[in-house]
C-alpha cells in the first residue's frame, strides 16, 4: 500500500499544479458589470433607432425634392405631362359642368366635390334642409338650380 501512495501522491500534486496553472492562464471576465452591459445594449439599440430615423428623413426629403424640383428624367417628364393633361381635362370637365374658373377649390378632379362640402351638404340634406343645401351647392359650384337640386335629392 505504501508503494501506491508513493506513486499517487506525486500524481495528485502534479494534477493540482496543472489545474492551478490552467486556471491562472484562463482568460478572465472582461470586468463588465450588468449595468455597463445594459448601457451598451441600450446604446446599440439607440444607434439603430437613430439610423432608422435618419433613413426615414432622407426618404422624406427625397420624396419632397422629387415633387418640388423638375425632373431631368424623360420618363418622369412624360409622367408629369400626363398628370398635367389629366388636370387640364378635369378643369375642362368642371368648366363644362357649369363651374366658373376661380372656384375649383370646391371641386376635385373630374368634377367631384371636396369632402368638407360633401359632408356639409349631406348633413343639411339629411336634417331636412334641402333648400339650404341646394343654395350652398349652387354658390360653391355656380351650377344651375335644377342640377343642384337633383344632386341634393340624391344625397
Amino acid at each position: 500500500m505504501g508503494e501506491v501512495l508513493i506513486v499517487m501522491l506525486p500524481a495528485l500534486i502534479l494534477a493540482a499544479v496543472l489545474w492551478s496553472v490552467a486556471t491562472a492562464l484562463k482568460p478572465r471576465n472582461s470586468g463588465i458589470s450588468e449595468a455597463e452591459r445594459y448601457q451598451r445594449e441600450l446604446a446599440v439599440k439607440s444607434q439603430a433607432h437613430y439610423a432608422a430615423q435618419v433613413q426615414a428623413a432622407v426618404a422624406a426629403r427625397a420624396k419632397i425634392e422629387a415633387t418640388t424640383r423638375p425632373s431631368q428624367n424623360s420618363q418622369q417628364q412624360s409622367q408629369q405631362a400626363d398628370h398635367a393633361r389629366s388636370a387640364l381635362l378635369a378643369h375642362s370637365a368642371a368648366t363644362f359642368a357649369g363651374v366658373r374658373p376661380g372656384r375649383e377649390d370646391t371641386l376635385l378632379a373630374f368634377g367631384q366635390l371636396s369632402p368638407q362640402l360633401f359632408l356639409q351638404l349631406q348633413s343639411l340634406a339629411r336634417s331636412g334642409h334641402k333648400t339650404k343645401a341646394t343654395r350652398m351647392l349652387q354658390q360653391a359650384t355656380h351650377s344651375d338650380h335644377k342640377t343642384a337640386k337633383i344632386y341634393v335629392d340624391r344625397l
